[in-house]
């Protein structure tokens, strides 16, 4: 059982290139040990490194949680696909380090995120969720205003056996409701 994060400690901000190190031990515990991510091997610091400028490059968001000074998880939003027609939709990922998994961490990281991509001008969110047993990424999910739109059943095969990936998404901001502004999302 996890005793509660004190979350007016957390300080949830822009990732920087010194955050890489922490971002990429998250991530790779996650890869070696669960079906969040559906990678096989961990990726090295460096190649974390490439991919966080890549969506910073893009100017997504690419934020971390601090606790007492140490990256205790990050979030980012990167392209949900790369046609054009796709440019004011966006895919969100959170990792939690997993000492600090189910205390808030999460929720913060996300609605954080989330605040940022509407002021990037996305309008739709989507979140593709490995393993349609992961309570906590679709109950954080949820819990910010994600709706599941399907089940891609096994679509992927790691740890010996066929993993699914759930689908869910949020309109961010005006949604679908009202068309774009002239010149926005033009990524």
């Amino acid at each position: 059982m996890h005793s509660e994060t004190p979350l007016r400690k957390l300080l949830v901000r822009p990732s920087r290139a010194a955050d890489v190190a922490a971002i990429a031990e998250i991530y790779g515990y996650h890869v070696l040990n669960g079906l969040a991510s559906f990678e096989l091997m961990a990726p090295s610091v460096d190649e974390i490194a490439k991919r966080r400028a890549d969506v910073i490059g893009r100017s997504f968001p690419y934020l971390v949680a601090e606790l007492d000074g140490k990256v205790v998880g990050y979030a980012y939003a990167s392209l949900y696909r790369t046609r054009p027609a796709y440019r004011f939709t966006l895919e969100d990922s959170v990792y939690i380090h997993r000492d600090h998994a189910g205390r808030g961490v999460g929720k913060a990281l996300l609605e954080a995120l989330i605040e940022a991509c509407a002021r990037a001008g996305c309008r739709q969110l989507v979140a593709v969720i490995g393993d349609s047993a992961n309570k906590g990424s679709i109950g954080l999910h949820a819990a910010c205003g994600f709706k599941r739109t399907g089940t891609l059943r096994a679509v992927g095969f790691k740890f010996g056996r066929w993993v699914d990936s759930v689908i869910m998404q949020r309109a961010v901001g005006e949604g679908g409701r009202t068309l774009p502004s002239e010149g926005s999302g033009g990524r």
